[in-house]
């Protein structure tokens, strides 16, 4: 029987779990470990899957890369959470954020294809998803996750394997 949760915005004291959560996959190559400044630099980007008791089940996070873009990045759940609709919870709550601030593509950059498909996203064949004008603006920024969507040499041992996904809202 599956457990019920409630998806809420992160706070400063999801950091540590948020990290715990992370680990594990981190070390299988799943997820990019972060410093923990990464985490709380942004923290108002996670939502948090809790369950009744208020432990925590999954996170996942929506990072803005343009007006029209954005990144499902870092989502995660509890190995005994799996399978009772935590992660499909805390996507369909990052897609209503984007909704919300006015995106209108979501990315990522995962291993999980079909859970992904499930949830309305398609392969990039290439990155013609994205402008030139504003792929050169893109190129500006220092975040790894934005490097990563733009498919740059530098990260690509982080990105080995993984396939970038997109979902029109």
């Amino acid at each position: 029987m599956s457990q019920s949760f409630r998806i809420r915005r992160a706070t400063t004291a999801d950091v540590p779990v948020i990290k715990q959560l992370v680990a594990p996959l981190a070390d299988q190559r799943i997820l990019i470990a972060k410093e923990t400044v990464a985490y709380y630099e942004g923290l108002q980007e996670f939502k948090i899957a809790e369950d009744n008791d208020g432990g925590v089940l999954g996170c996942g996070a929506l990072h803005v890369m343009w007006e029209d873009l954005a990144e499902i990045r870092t989502l995660a759940t509890a190995a005994e959470a799996r399978g009772r609709g935590v992660g499909s919870a805390v996507v369909n709550a990052l897609l209503e954020e984007a909704r919300a601030v006015g995106v209108r593509r979501v990315f990522c950059l995962t291993f999980e294809e079909a859970f992904f498909r499930r949830h309305g996203f398609r392969v990039m064949e290439d990155q013609s998803a994205v402008d030139p004008v504003v792929y050169s603006e893109l190129l500006r920024s220092h975040d790894e996750g934005v490097a990563e969507f733009l498919d740059l040499a530098r990260v690509k041992p982080n990105t080995l394997g993984n396939t970038r996904m997109i979902r029109d809202l």
